[in-house]
Formats: C-alpha cells, structure tokens, sequence
C-alpha cells in the first residue's frame, strides 16, 4: 500500500475494486464501513459480485469481468472531459499526461457501457464523485491483478489517482490488499526472481559487488534472472527444470490448470516440500520436510501497508519440526559442502587447500535477529529497522535510519522515480471469453470461513460446520433456463478439465456469471481456470475463464462420501 490502513477512516471517498475487502480484509471491511457511516466518507464499489459493502456503497458499478481497464479509462475519459482533474499537480509532479489523455479519449461512457455493461450515466457518477473529492483513496485486490491483463489493470489505477492528484498526500494512494499474512515481506526480502533484497536488480553490478561482500559469498554472484513461479511448470515439462523446493504453498490445489501443475511436479527428479501439514502437494514430494507454524518460531512478518511486525514464539514446534530458517541454513551448508567438493575435485585441489577456501556464504546464524541485522544492513529501505526497535511496536518501511520514524504513505513531495509517469493503456478482452459451447464467466476467489487451499482451516472444527463444502453460486434466472434447483449438484466443464459440486442460487453473482472458491480438495476449483499468463508480471488469469454448466442427473450421482471429523486431518 502507498498509505496506511489507518488512513481509511479519515478520506473522503475510497474507491475498492477487485476486493472482496469484507470478507477476506474482515479488519479492513470495518473500517471502510466505519469510514462510511461515522465519518460520512463516499464509497464506490467496482465488482461483478455483489459482494457485503454493496450494502454501503453510494455507487456501485458492476462491469463484466475483465473489463476494468475500459471502466477505469471511462472515468478518467470525464474526468478531463469535465475538466475535473488536478491541474497543477498534473503540470508540477507528472509527465506523459497528453500521450495518456489520447488513449482514453475514444472511451466515452457510452462507449464504455457498451463494453463493460455498466450504464452510461453511472460511469460519469463514479468519475465526479472521485475526482471532486478533496483525498480520495483506492483499494483493490486479486479481482484487478489476477488477469492476462492485470498489469495493464494496476497502470491504469496509477493513471486514474494521479489525475487527480491523490498520490502521495494522507488518506489518498493506490493500496492494493496483500492476499498472504506476510507476501509483502516475502517480496522485501527477496522472494523474486529478478532481484535482492529491498528490490535491488540482479542485474545491477554495484548491488551484485554489495551483496557478494556483505554475504561473503567467496564467488561471483549470478546475474541472470530467474523463473516466475508460473514459468516453473512449462520448463519441467520441457525438461529445462528438475528439482523444486516449495515451502507453505500447496500449488495442486491453488495454481491455475492445475492437472498441468499437478503433472509437471510429478515429473521432477525432486520435489521437496517443506510445510506445517501434509498438503496435496507434499502427497507427491520425495522428501517432507516439517516446518514450524507462525506461533512456533521468532521472526517478523511486514504486512499490507508495509509495517514490519515481530512475531514471537509462543510454544516449540511438535515432533522433529524446525523454522524455516533453520531448514535453510541446514539445506544451504550441505548444499555448499557438496559444491566445494566438486569444485575441489574438478580443479584437482588437496584438502587442505580446499579447507582454506572461502565457503559459499554463511550460514551459521544463531538467530533471526542476526539474520535481519545482516538483512538491514544490506537494504536501504529496511536499515533503520531492528529487533530492538521492533519490541517498541511495528515499523513501515522506508526507515532508512535508526531513528527514523518510518513512513506512513510514499511518494510525499516527489516520487521515487522523480516524477510520476502516466501510461497510455488501452483496453484489451480477456484470453478467453465464453462462446456457444462454454456460455458462462467463472470467477474465483474466497469465501470469509476458510483461507487458500484450507490447508489450515479446514482442520478447524467451528469453520467446518460453518462451511463444510463447496457451494458453487449461479444466478437464479440462469437455474430457471437450465432446470436447476438449489442444492442440485452440477457439472462445471472448461477446455482443461471438470468438477462437480453442489449450486448456490444467489443474486450476487450476475446472469452469465458462476463464482467459487479453492478452499475445498473435494471440488479443485483450479482445475478450470486458465493459465493464460500477464506478459510482464506472469500472473494466470484465475478471475476469468469460460465454462459451461449443466446439472448431473440423479443417476449419475456418487454416493455421499462419509464425512471425516476435522481432527482425523491431521497428519499422522
């Protein structure tokens, strides 16, 4: 987030789209609510759900899937029109404003209507009520990046809050809602594949000289980029990869196409996994390796608006479980033995010689807190922060000093980059759309009672009485045309496979339009949707793809399968 969650209950008009922010931002959704109805802020939701904050909203627009670049160039097509748009901000702190305002000049609310399905009128409603805001703030989610177009979705967002002048002032921003408890840090710390710590580029030979010296590496640093995680599987299908660790993930389950994903990991020559339970994908490793949970190790989680937390060890880890660092240190050093070996071996070196050498990097650390000192003192935007510091409350990041005080929203006064550069970005349909044989949108996404693959929640005994399965929710004028009751079980086909669950007859989900979650083994969601990729960010378009339904005649029905009690879920 460019600003602070605290920032919601004090704006003027919050703009959510993509988000489902209520139920899977609980703790965000109330403020927004809060916002809403003490502090009279204006609120637009942007969705093709009718999600829980349609209830508060003065507007709601609900546009086909896949259209957000056509709505979001349609506000900003009246905003100028109507010459509502920061002038002065435009003139002092941007650039490419004239190459930006032709591209949206063609996307005329009737244009847009014709697109997005939104009416005419509505679209200019949105665009006054945002740009007349004096702070107006936008939120967003895996609604707006998980598409073929998703990057092109986030430019447009940046387009649209600097038009009117609603980046790097308190209580405006561009925010999107980290979807995992601590991704945010995760990519602060170089969970990428194509830079270091703090988003320093790999390819950049002053960080590669910084990092080889502060590591200790006693080598040359790679400088070529890595794989994206969806590039991963067409290479071990290709034959390019053969080994994979994965760590807290469960792709079986949570990757799109997931029958290729499931088939390209049973190929590798190694598959270790490395988890707090035995998931779908352990299922299929050579190795397990047992992790220890959040509550169960030290260490630091940064989360949304990038304030760096601590987490501490509340009890040990069950049976032979470590933290994750642990198993990384362990992994690397005999990784890096087994390397020296073989680099002494091939260059024809005696053991002593041998022992002289330096290693490869260290990795005898005796704890997380000298690990992120290390860390700190190699990332600018991290090295003001310690533990130390960290046990008098959570940080956000910049916090170039040690006596910082860490930044609640970016860009005051200037950019990063100097200036902030518009992009001229035209609308482009999804990569697959429905046709005659697969009529029907199927969008993905959560549900408020269980949490990704349900690796985790569905071993809570409360939340599977709550929801103990799959509810797949269809428009009721849809049911109507195909004879289908609630509660029916259905058959939901796409061009990479089927599943079958029972229906939901609901008005949340539009006409044309089937919504429903990957929490659940029994109805592997992904196994539907496309893995059509982002050509920059590489992320598959889960939010859209095409499908067809029909309902399962009572003769081919399964027979109930006897239900499992959450505590015979657990790994043995």
């Amino acid at each position: 987030m460019t600003n602070s969650m605290s920032e919601i209950e004090h704006t003027d008009c919050i703009l959510i789209t993509g988000s489902n922010t209520a139920e899977t931002h609980p703790i965000i959704g109330r403020m927004v609510k809060r916002a809403v109805q003490r502090n009279r802020a204006k609120l637009i939701i942007v969705d093709p759900r009718q999600v829980e904050l349609t209830k508060y909203a003065h507007i709601w627009l609900r546009p086909r899937p896949g259209t957000d670049v056509a709505w979001i160039n349609g506000l900003m097509n009246v905003i100028i029109a109507e010459e509502l748009w920061d002038k002065v901000y435009v003139q002092e702190r941007t650039e490419g404003f004239e190459a930006m305002r032709q591209a949206v000049a063609p996307y005329t609310p009737e244009v847009v209507s014709k697109i997005t399905g939104v009416p005419a009128e509505d679209i200019r409603r949105a665009a006054r009520m945002y740009a007349k805001a004096p702070r107006a703030m936008q939120l967003y989610a895996m609604g707006i990046t998980q598409h073929s177009t998703g990057t092109n979705n986030v430019m447009a967002l940046a387009n649209l809050a600097m038009l009117c002048g609603n980046v790097g002032i308190e209580g405006g921003g561009v925010n999107p809602l980290r979807g995992q408890g601590n991704v945010q840090g995760a990519c602060d710390m170089g969970a990428l594949p194509n830079v270091f710590p703090g988003y320093q580029s790999v390819t950049d030979e002053a960080v590669l000289g910084k990092f080889e010296q502060g590591w200790g590496t006693g080598m040359r640093l790679s400088n070529r980029l890595g794989l994206m995680l969806t590039e991963m599987f067409p290479a071990i299908m290709d034959g390019k990869l053969k080994a994979m660790l994965i760590m807290g993930e469960n792709p079986v389950l949570s990757d799109a196409n997931a029958t290729h994903v499931k088939e390209a990991l049973e190929k590798l020559d190694l598959l270790v996994v490395q988890d707090i339970f035995f998931t779908e994908t352990a299922q299929l490793a050579d190795v397990v390796l047992p992790a220890a949970s959040f509550a169960e190790k030290d260490g630091t989680f940064t989360n949304t608006e990038r304030r760096v937390q601590r987490v501490r060890k509340a009890i040990d880890p069950p049976g032979s479980a470590m933290p994750d660092w642990q198993i990384i240190c362990a992994l690397a050093e005999r990784i890096g033995q087994k390397l020296q070996e073989r680099r002494d071996r091939d260059n024809g070196r005696n053991a002593a010689r041998a022992a002289a050498r330096p290693a490869y990097g260290r990795w005898d650390y005796a704890s997380p807190s000298e690990i992120f000192d290390e860390m700190a003192s190699l990332t600018p935007s991290y090295a003001g922060i310690s533990y130390e510091r960290l046990e008098r409350g959570g940080l956000q990041w910049p916090c170039p000093t040690k006596y910082h005080p860490g930044t609640p929203y970016l860009h005051k006064g200037r950019f990063t980059r100097g200036k902030g550069k518009f992009a001229a970005i035209e609308f482009a349909p999804s990569a697959e759309l429905p046709n005659e044989e697969y009529p029907f949108y199927l969008s993905t996404g959560r549900i408020r009672y269980h949490y990704h693959t349900g690796t985790m929640t569905r071993r809570s005994p409360g939340l599977e009485t709550i929801a103990p399965e799959e509810r797949l929710e269809l428009n009721p004028q849809d049911a109507q045309r195909m004879g289908i009751a609630e509660g029916d079980l259905v058959r939901v086909t796409s061009r990479r496979g089927s599943i079958e669950a029972k229906v939901r007859l609901s008005e949340r989900s539009s006409p044309g339009m089937v919504f429903g979650t990957f929490h659940f083994r029994e109805v592997p969601i992904n196994v539907l949707t496309n893995n059509a990729l982002d050509p920059v960010a590489k992320i598959p378009e889960y939010k859209v793809c095409a499908v067809r339904v029909e309902r399962v005649p009572t003769a081919e029905r399964p027979a109930a399968p006897e239900r499992k009690a959450a505590e015979e879920l657990q790994p043995a």
